[in-house]
């Protein structure tokens, strides 16, 4: 929604345009408006302000009732319910032939109550801090991993296990195995270390 302000700042600055030479569709798109945008704005000869936030409008028909809100939020804090995410709630409803309302009401309601916090017996996770390394020279921080690669069987795969010097990309060392085992990790990091001579 453009603000007033912004409004008569645009429609004074087309109509310079069009004085100087421009035509209207040009000036307009310049600004980021349609020419009938532009026309509407100006109808009466002035400039007239944004209706919108003005206008009463009727609540959409199918807006949830209060009684309809009332039993999702009780449903929710049932007993029966109170540790679940409505992503299982509504299922399992819906296995009882129940239909209250769908996942997206339920996470809205419970949202606008300020009920949707952690909702199961697990323990809520824990926000950690992204760690980060910073390398200024070669030879500072490795990065590994290992990489699944298909094979020629569906299902089967190989493993890239991989070194990565982090200042300048370069593969450290490489090998690809059939299986996980930390004893080709420890084979590895022995390998580039040597070829690095750390």
């Amino acid at each position: 929604m453009i603000s007033d302000s912004d409004r008569i700042k645009a429609v004074r600055l087309i109509n310079k345009a069009r004085e100087n030479g421009a035509r209207l569709k040009p000036a307009c798109r310049e600004l980021g408006i349609s020419s009938r945008t532009y026309q509407r704005w100006t109808k009466n000869g002035g400039i007239r302000k944004d209706q919108r936030p003005l206008i009463k409008r009727k609540p959409p028909k199918n807006k949830l009732t209060k009684l309809e809100r009332e039993k999702i939020i009780k449903i929710a804090n049932s007993k029966e319910y109170a540790d679940l995410p409505p992503s299982k709630i509504v299922p399992k409803l819906a296995d009882k032939g129940k239909y209250i309302a769908s996942e997206s009401t339920f996470y809205r309601v419970l949202a606008e109550e300020k009920l949707n916090t952690h909702r199961s017996k697990s323990k809520e996770p824990v926000k950690r801090e992204v760690p980060t390394h910073i390398a200024t020279a070669p030879n500072q921080v490795w990065t590994w991993d290992v990489t699944w690669l298909n094979a020629f069987i569906k299902g089967k795969f190989f493993k890239l296990y991989m070194i990565i010097d982090m200042f300048s990309r370069l593969i450290i060392a490489h090998e690809v195995w059939e299986t996980e085992n930390a004893e080709y990790s420890k084979r590895l990091i022995k390998k580039a270390t040597l070829f690095q001579g750390s």
